[in-house]
């Protein structure tokens, strides 16, 4: 155990600085004369991915075998707390037995749109049940003595420049819709530590900002663990200290060391704010080296639980006349590149490298179905086939159902990158169309990691939306299929008719410098809901093989009640979802209807049960701006129960009482607000800051891919050779993630992430030298390289020897 109050008092400045960034890519620093380890960091939020160089935060390189889970996206589907904490349990184990002390994740961030392209790492549109899933995983991660991660902490909800891009959102409506689930999280878990996002919100880097990591998450929410920063998000050390930053990754060697020690003795930061962070970093490692109980590794265990997991998120969205599940003996055409190479995790730094891998070819032999043949039926590139869709509709005339396995290719979605559109491959629907004329029933298996647009819903007879299943994903569909398991997912998302139907389309991604919320509030599901506009799908739907029936519904003032019975033959589940919408007039313009609760319910058939949902002091609340406080506004609100959004059987109003009233007013709950200019100054209570980029010389925090507007001709060569490479990647349908992260980061990762090898003062060289001063840029970069190796090496001598307890150092 370290004793922290002593270990703070005998700390020198240098080492207190020290500890506040990496000492690698994935490793803190270590104080040995006071028994201070380096502990070891690692990501992901659906598996291990402990990588066996030290170099390599995006995963470009081989990594440690670990079990490949679902992802959030498809756990999100099972609305399963239980199966979620265990989930985490067995991540906290494995970081455990691999000698990880904290995991990056779970990511929790609200899928503003169906386009984003990390959609696949995150649960849900909605904050409720978001953060109860995420804290669902902190508390099983951290049962292992693993530190828990959330992620993105906040508003992180594009890829496209996502280290430069600056979310400009009210305050309600960051209070209410992107800060609800880390609030959740950190009230119901308490994580031991967080990770801040790349972006800027309302013009300040989240890692800088006060007012995300003092006021709201410290102040109100009583979060006492270390935010550490996403890999390259540092921008300014002192700035970040002083808000509320504790640790800076991966490593940018001791130039933010110098940085913090020079602002402490001149007097620009105050000690106390540093030793605070220092005593978060110490309390971090006191918690991940403490002695634990921990659970046992079992990779066999593991992989039955992911395959669970994969059967409890795939949603059935068809399923005509009860063509599934399919009985013993059915003989099966099995069609599809999916079927044999499968897309069971995204790509980017969560990529897991899984303990094996099962696909719905090898895998179909462990069912009682016959396959009468497997055939690829499109290429994976999308490259028209003609060849290919004849041996596929020859194989589907010789049986008695087709599955066919269709799909987001890889180079659709990633970290890094944000979908163009929501369409499948034409040569995949090609496909579909050609097999379905056969008259052969089709069952369409679908992966890929958010909302996919089904205008060839028709064509099918089932819709089975696996998402990504991880490493057992296969297995999990199969028992879906065959009825060994009951379909249990629900969606987490709304999947919308056409891309123009989401209030977003026109402005996501944002191509400047801004990425401007004007929906507000009235997000996915919210705005559908509350337009009028029907989705393809909506949010909560989902089918299974039996039938629930609703009915006696009752409220107190400590929750809902109501009996669900099983109508069906077949034992089943069914989540129980609560909604409330305003009924009397209202001061406050608010989405129709919102989820304010849910409970899975598993029944044999003929069995009920009496559910209780609670009311939290989320359920009525709203953010009043004006006061800067959490209010509820008296009135009568309607209370709504059922399967999901669009079937809310059980209705009744029940009576508020407030912290303010609602006197006078009218009734504003459903109206969409207009997104122009003026409503949107309006909502932000500010002027709408410019989007566009600087017309001025590039600067610090310029991204990359802005090089093609810079002076020196020098430049404007290197951005072109890196824009052709870019260019080939995307034509080749596998995303380089080294190449897009460059491609959308600043200059500043220049010295952020080169372990030292480069200063601030070396990036300004090189803006010297692309703002068209070549020769003089070039000095200055010699010179910085120069003068920057000989500080890393004296301050590197002056921790070192601090560290190992030399009195000479000190003294100092």
């Amino acid at each position: 155990m370290i004793d922290i109050p002593t270990a703070l008092a005998e700390l020198t400045l240098i080492e207190k600085a020290a500890l506040l960034s990496g000492h690698d890519v994935w490793r803190t620093r270590a104080i040995p004369r006071l028994g201070v380890p380096r502990i070891w960091m690692s990501d992901g939020p659906h598996g291990l991915r402990k990588q066996l160089g030290d170099t390599d935060h995006l995963g470009l390189g081989q990594s440690e075998r670990a079990t490949c889970f679902p992802t959030a996206a498809t756990i999100a589907n099972t609305w399963d707390e239980p199966l979620a904490e265990r989930i985490g349990t067995a991540l906290g184990a494995e970081a455990a037995a691999q000698g990880v002390h904290v995991l990056l994740g779970p990511g929790l961030n609200i899928k503003r749109s169906p386009l984003g392209g990390r959609n696949f790492e995150y649960f849900s549109e909605d904050p409720e049940l978001s953060g109860r899933l995420a804290a669902a995983y902190v508390r099983g991660i951290q049962s292992q003595g693993v530190a828990a991660t959330p992620k993105h902490f906040a508003v992180n909800s594009q890829e496209l420049r996502r280290m430069v891009s600056d979310s400009v959102v009210d305050e309600r409506t960051l209070r209410e819709l992107y800060l609800t689930a880390f609030e959740i999280v950190v009230r119901e878990s308490a994580p031991w530590a967080i990770m801040s996002s790349y972006n800027l919100v309302n013009g300040m880097y989240a890692h800088e900002s006060a007012h995300l990591l003092t006021t709201i998450l410290r102040g109100e929410w009583g979060f006492d663990g270390a935010v550490i920063s996403d890999w390259g998000g540092g921008n300014d050390a002192v700035t970040a200290v002083a808000a509320g930053g504790t640790i800076e990754m991966p490593s940018p060697g001791f130039d933010s060391v110098r940085a913090i020690v020079a602002a402490v003795e001149n007097d620009t930061l105050d000690v106390s704010a540093l030793d605070a962070r220092v005593t978060e970093v110490l309390l971090l490692i006191e918690r991940v080296t403490a002695e634990y109980e921990r659970t046992a590794t079992d990779d066999a265990s593991h992989h039955a639980l992911a395959r669970e997991a994969a059967a409890a998120g795939a949603v059935l969205l068809r399923n005509e006349n009860g063509v599934l599940p399919l009985a013993a003996g059915t003989r099966v055409a099995l069609i599809g590149d999916f079927a044999r190479t499968p897309r069971y995790q995204g790509a980017g730094s969560s990529a897991v490298n899984p303990t094996r891998l099962s696909t719905l070819e090898g895998s179909i032999s462990e069912t009682a179905l016959t396959l009468t043949g497997f055939a690829p039926g499109f290429t994976r590139d999308g490259r028209p086939d003609s060849a290919l869709q004849q041996e596929a509709v020859a194989l589907a005339r010789s049986a008695d159902v087709v599955v066919l396995a269709l799909g987001l290719p890889e180079s659709f979605e990633s970290e890094g990158i944000d979908r163009l559109h929501l369409t499948l491959p034409e040569a995949q629907l090609s496909t579909l169309e050609a097999v379905s004329a056969t008259g052969t029933p089709v069952i369409v298996i679908l992966s890929g990691g958010g909302a996919v647009e089904t205008p060839w819903l028709g064509s099918t007879s089932a819709l089975l939306h696996g998402y990504l299943g991880g490493q057992a994903g296969a297995e999990g569909l199969w028992d879906v299929i065959t009825g060994a398991a009951e379909p249990g997912g629900r969606l987490a998302e709304t999947l919308p008719v056409r891309l123009g139907d989401d209030p977003t389309t026109e402005r996501f991604p944002s191509q400047g410098r801004t990425a401007e919320y004007r929906e507000g509030l009235f997000a996915r599901y919210r705005f559908h809901d509350s337009a009028g506009v029907a989705p393809a799908f909506g949010f909560g739907f989902g089918l299974g093989y039996t039938t629930f029936a609703y009915s006696d519904l009752t409220i107190d003032d400590d929750g809902v009640e109501c009996v669900i019975r099983n109508t069906g033959a077949r034992a089943g589940s069914d989540v129980v979802q609560f909604y409330v919408r305003r009924s009397s007039s209202s001061l406050v313009s608010r989405p129709r209807t919102e989820l304010k609760g849910f409970t899975k319910v598993h029944l044999l058939p003929g069995e009920e049960r009496r559910v209780r949902i609670p009311f939290t002091d989320r359920t009525f609340r709203h953010f009043d701006t004006t006061t800067g406080t959490w209010q509820v506004e008296s009135g009568t609100f309607e209370i709504l129960v059922g399967p999901n959004l669009g079937n809310l059987p059980l209705r009744a109003e029940y009576d508020v009482v407030g912290t303010v009233s609602a006197t006078e007013g009218v009734n504003t709950s459903s109206s969409v607000p207009s997104r122009d200019d003026h409503s949107f100054e309006t909502l932000l209570g500010r002027p709408v800051p410019s989007a566009e980029w600087d017309s001025a010389p590039l600067g610090y925090n310029t991204p990359m891919n802005q090089l093609g507007r810079a002076k020196s001709g020098l430049a404007r060569a290197a951005f072109g050779i890196l824009e052709r490479r870019r260019r080939r990647a995307e034509a080749s349908g596998t995303p380089d993630l080294n190449l897009l992260f460059l491609y959308n980061a600043p200059f500043r990762i220049i010295d952020k992430m080169s372990g030292g090898l480069a200063t601030r003062r070396l990036t300004r060289g090189v803006l010297t030298l692309v703002n068209g001063q070549t020769f003089r840029g070039l000095g200055q970069i010699v010179g910085a390289f120069v003068s920057g190796r000989r500080a890393e090496k004296r301050t590197r001598i002056q921790f070192e020897q601090a560290a190992a307890g030399s009195e000479t150092s000190r003294s100092r």
